[in-house]
This record gives structure tokens, C-alpha cells and sequence, in this order.
């Protein structure tokens, strides 16, 4: 499992935009997922606080822009999202079960 090097994080494939914290983490709190963990290595600092099971943001994700975790489509931005920011309601338009936006969940 790509756990985070001190498993607050996981994040499961290489293209996923999001990671899920374990535990809840604090602003400016560095996460790092080290090659050795079967997942590119990258470090996101964290720019809001993360409750535990909620999603942070691992590259900048462009307002309209598809977000994957776990390798799925899971929803649009709905508003640029940086590195490390909370990824949620306030920032995410569902596609799943949307007829009008079939065609972009797939």
C-alpha cells in the first residue's frame, strides 16, 4: 500500500491528483511519498488543515479539470485548486450518476 513515508497519507496510483489523510493533519505539515513505496516520490506541504479521511490536493488542479483518486475520476474542480489544499465540497462538482455530464465521467 503507498502509504506516506510516516503513514499520515495515502495515495495509491502515480496519476492521482489527490492524496487521503489517516490522521488528521496540521497547515504547513510536509507529506512525503518516497519512490520506495511504489509510487512516484513526491512531498506536498500542506496549505489548510486536513481532517482525518479527507483529500489534499498532490499537483495544482485547474478549475474545470478532472480529479482522480485511486486511479478513478471522482469529481471536476470547480475552482483551481493548489498543491496541498483541501480537496471537498467547497472546491469539487460530482459527475458520478450526472446524465448531463455523462459523457465526462468516463
Amino acid at each position: 500500500m503507498p502509504l506516506s513515508d510516516d503513514g499520515a497519507a495515502l495515495r495509491l496510483k502515480d496519476d492521482d491528483d489527490v492524496a487521503v489523510a489517516l490522521r488528521d493533519l496540521s497547515p504547513g505539515t510536509r507529506v512525503r511519498f518516497g519512490a520506495a513505496n511504489g509510487a512516484g516520490e513526491l512531498t506536498v506541504t500542506l496549505a489548510s488543515a486536513i481532517p482525518t479521511g479527507h483529500k489534499f490536493a498532490t499537483r495544482p488542479i485547474a478549475g474545470g479539470a478532472l480529479i482522480r483518486k485511486y486511479g478513478q475520476v471522482i469529481g471536476k474542480a470547480s475552482a483551481t485548486i493548489a498543491t496541498g489544499e483541501h480537496v471537498h465540497v467547497h472546491n469539487v462538482e460530482g459527475t458520478r450518476g450526472r446524465g448531463d455530464l455523462e459523457e465526462v465521467a468516463r
